[in-house]
């Protein structure tokens, strides 16, 4: 929906069935109206779709793109933001570190992505910009050694250089404006803000400016420049508050080195505060919310430094003194505190009000995909789950 005539808020449908399109399809049709209903009866929609690999390939099968946009504009919806980052199946499985396969070493990395856009740039409205939401180039405890990293920034700068070149073609061809948003999060190779712009200017700008400006025949400076612009970071508020970054920091070093934010995912993540009263009441709580699906790993901030344990039951199996925790796990964004534990719903608070003064995107995603995975205590139907998280949001405009 768009909000303020500025921002365009939606939320991801991740939480939803999507190993092919006939399933993702009926998902939609399910529960998008019922929500709509709730938060945006008498105006427009945005959908933030998320399509697996299979579902995309099928999307393209005979008339589905046609009948799928037919659809939206009879419901009064439109799709303006996309998330590529899980390729496969993102339910019903063990997901764990295979939410990053393929990471973008590979071409099937890149034709995933090239079709998502092409598949975009056909439904996106006219006069809307679109983005793709994608991984951190790959997950961190794949590649241990400095040859094997060199390789995946290397890589990961040649394809999505050829990211940039194709969205170059589509906007001249369609004159729709779209862009790629890299997504950092714990143990990816891009987790935080320092190893994103590392990347970003060691490798991306200067490997990804050669390969597009022989490509288009420009410039150096005006392929920097179409990275730019097409290149852009995913702000996910659930990441950084587990690398202990506070928004206002991030987004100066983002404007100080020209890097849009082409989208902000509101997530909150879990917060464990021990007070040494209440600890074994606190332990419990969090062995609740240990799963087998997702990864969960498990942030502290000591001496400065943040500490990442790479899934919660290692935590869980030690057990040992800490003052504060904070776990990867998207937990709805309208509670603050629940059964012993905390959320940082509070920064989701901070980068609202930073957008009251600064809207440093108009792209606003609410993304808590664990609905089915929490602990009953919180579990309501997951439309009325859904349309509390987006009003609730809204009074925050």
């Amino acid at each position: 929906m768009v909000v303020n005539k500025i921002f365009h808020c939606t939320y991801c449908t991740n939480i939803h069935g999507g190993k092919n399109w006939e399933l993702t399809f009926n998902d939609l049709k399910n529960y998008i109206p019922k929500i709509k209903e709730d938060v945006a009866p008498n105006s427009p929609f945005g959908i933030g779709l998320r399509l697996s690999n299979k579902a995309s390939e099928e999307l393209q099968i005979g008339n589905n793109l046609l009948e799928f946009k037919t659809w939206l504009d009879s419901k009064n919806l439109y799709v303006f933001t996309m998330n590529g980052f899980p390729y496969g199946n993102f339910h019903d499985e063990v997901v764990k570190d295979k939410v990053h396969t393929p990471d973008w070493t590979t071409t099937k990395r890149l034709n995933y992505t090239k079709r998502l856009f092409n598949q975009l740039a056909y439904i996106l409205p006219e006069g809307l910009d679109g983005g793709i939401s994608t991984s951190p180039l790959s997950y961190k405890h794949w590649h241990k050694t400095t040859i094997d990293k060199e390789y995946v920034f290397t890589e990961g700068a040649k394809n999505l250089a050829k990211v940039v070149c194709h969205l170059v073609k589509i906007e001249q061809e369609t004159g729709k404006y779209l862009h790629l948003d890299i997504e950092p999060e714990p143990d990816g190779v891009l987790e935080n803000t320092e190893e994103f712009l590392a990347f970003y200017n060691d490798y991306l700008l200067p490997q990804g400016s050669e390969i597009i400006s022989e490509v288009l025949k420009i410039s150096s400076k005006e392929a920097e420049e179409l990275i730019y612009r097409h290149m852009t970071i995913c702000y996910d508020v659930c990441h950084f508050s587990l690398a202990f970054e506070e928004p206002k920091d991030t987004f100066e070093k983002l404007k100080k080195h020209n890097i849009k934010v082409g989208k902000i995912q509101v997530s909150s993540a879990l917060k464990i505060n021990f007070d040494g009263h209440n600890d074994e009441a606190i332990w419990e709580s969090l062995s609740n919310f240990n799963e087998s699906t997702y990864l969960h790993q498990v942030t502290e901030k000591i001496d400065g430094v943040v500490i990442v344990y790479n899934d919660l039951p290692l935590v869980l199996g030690q057990k040992k003194s800490h003052n504060e925790l904070r776990a990867h796990f998207h937990v709805p964004i309208f509670l603050d505190t629940f059964n012993h534990l905390q959320s940082t719903q509070n920064q989701i608070l901070e980068v609202m009000d930073h957008l009251k003064t600064d809207a440093i995107s108009n792209h606003i995603e609410v993304e808590t995909y664990t609905w089915n995975v929490l602990p009953n205590n919180l579990k309501i139907p997951i439309d009325q789950s859904i349309s509390r998280e987006l009003n609730w949001l809204l009074k925050q405009f």
